[in-house]
């Protein structure tokens, strides 16, 4: 049951970032609305005077003024992604960004050591090989494993659009 409720709690924490962006899109796209509603009311105001040219001019830079936020918000993410990168080597930074992919290779490979070697030793005590295997992926491994499975596959379902 722990293991269960665990796994689940772990799916979900991997995509907590996308539960938030849910969040501050809904939140952007209700002032884009806004927007959108105020521009249209402008557009009917300009076409009931006959200014036609007027409104697809202002619709052009409406267009370049979005097109220009987003190069600035895209500009202001990689600038501040330099920004924390900035005074460190190459090699600090390459390990900065390997981190969680390293612990989770790390702790695969110390389960299947500590299974392999376990199972091993066990049979060759002369155990039998279901008592082995009841010792050796108890409640505990399980519990870390689907932890650590549902975190990175949960995020990576949360991360797909």
């Amino acid at each position: 049951m722990i293991t269960l409720l665990t796994t689940l709690a772990s799916f979900l924490a991997g995509g907590l970032p996308k539960i938030l962006d849910f969040f501050q899109d809904k939140s952007d796209k209700k002032h884009e609305l806004e927007m959108a509603m105020l521009q249209k009311e402008r557009e009917l105001e300009i076409l009931a005077k006959g200014y036609a040219a007027q409104a697809r001019v202002e619709e052009i830079r409406t267009d370049q003024i979005s097109i220009q936020a987003h190069a600035q918000e895209r500009q202001s993410l990689y600038q501040h992604d330099i920004e924390i990168g900035k005074g460190a080597s190459q090699w600090i930074i390459n390990l900065r960004a390997s981190v969680r992919p390293v612990i989770t290779y790390g702790l695969f490979l110390l389960l299947v050591l500590i299974d392999v070697f376990g199972l091993y030793y066990a049979i060759s005590t002369g155990v039998q090989f279901v008592d082995a295997m009841n010792q050796i992926w108890d409640d505990d491994a399980q519990l870390i494993w689907a932890s650590v499975v549902a975190f990175w596959f949960g995020s990576q379902a949360f991360s797909k659009r």
